[in-house]
């Protein structure tokens, strides 16, 4: 749910600044293998929509998504009147309906290591609200701060375990939802390097809570086995170089991440963009 919705923020602009022009942008990433296009359009001088759609896939502490179409988008209300420094808020969701899915778990018995793999699809949905401020303090800087409200949820489909020489504790996996919620407090500085370099800095504190697991097993042995999710905090980074390499059109190199212990972990997803505004 969580590297979701990392890679959902990418489309969501988030390594951009608050107010600026018009754009697209086709971009690529590694760390998590993920392409696709973003972008935003004005549609009155306070309110602006942000959109994009990609193809990712990605692994992280024994499981693996493939073939994760996802989409997202959001209404960006910015009090431009206000002059320089002035509020704005943000609403959306981030979608992935459909993914492809392994997971893996290994333990030892007395006859030896088993490993398992087992495949199934899942689908995941985020929704959000946000609130912050925007300062521009110079014609070259802009900062901005905000707070971040989400909700988060991942539906798997029931799986059993593969057939095995050994497996002594077969696992039989029902339908069920996760969810989790979570607030975010970060910042974020947009800077213009140079007349044709510019950069942006941002990082969020999260913190989880009135977490839910509806993914029970059945075990041999063991009868049903209810998981829990405990609370958490982490956090989230990300930054962008763009260079402006002619009138209009602006080259990106970009990194996003999160910092924190398991399961979330420490992850890291780098990419090129190319950007035009109009």
């Amino acid at each position: 749910m969580i590297t979701n919705q990392v890679l959902g923020n990418v489309l969501l602009g988030v390594n951009e600044q608050i107010n600026c022009s018009d754009c697209i942008s086709a971009f690529g990433s590694a760390g998590s293998f993920s392409a696709g296009v973003h972008g935003r359009k004005e549609l009155t001088p306070n309110l602006s929509l942000l959109a994009g759609i990609a193809y990712t896939q990605y692994s992280e502490g024994g499981y693996s998504v493939t073939s994760a179409p996802i989409g997202a988008f959001a209404l960006r209300y910015d009090f431009v009147d206000w002059g320089s420094s002035r509020p704005f808020f943000d609403i959306g969701a981030i979608l992935s309906p459909f993914e492809k899915v392994r997971y893996s778990r290994s333990y030892m018995t007395s006859f030896g290591p088993v490993s398992l793999v087992s495949s199934t699809n899942s689908s995941d949905y985020g929704v959000y609200g946000r609130a912050g401020w925007i300062t521009r303090i110079s014609p070259r800087d802009e900062l901005a701060a905000s707070i971040e409200v989400w909700q988060l949820w991942q539906r798997v489909s029931g799986y059993t375990d593969p057939m095995a020489a050994f497996n002594p504790y077969n696992a039989s996996i029902a339908t069920g939802t996760d969810r989790t919620n979570l607030v975010k407090i970060g910042g974020q500085w947009t800077h213009l390097l140079t007349n044709s370099i510019e950069g942006n800095i941002n990082g969020r504190f999260v913190q989880s809570f009135a977490n839910h697991s509806g993914i029970v097993a059945t075990v041999t042995g063991d009868g049903l086995v209810v998981p829990t999710i405990g609370n958490q905090s982490w956090f989230e980074y990300g930054g962008r170089l763009g260079f402006r390499i002619a009138n209009g059109w602006v080259a990106d190199l970009f990194i996003d991440g999160t910092l924190g212990p398991q399961p979330v972990g420490n992850t890291i997803h780098g990419g090129v963009g190319l950007r035009v505004n109009y």
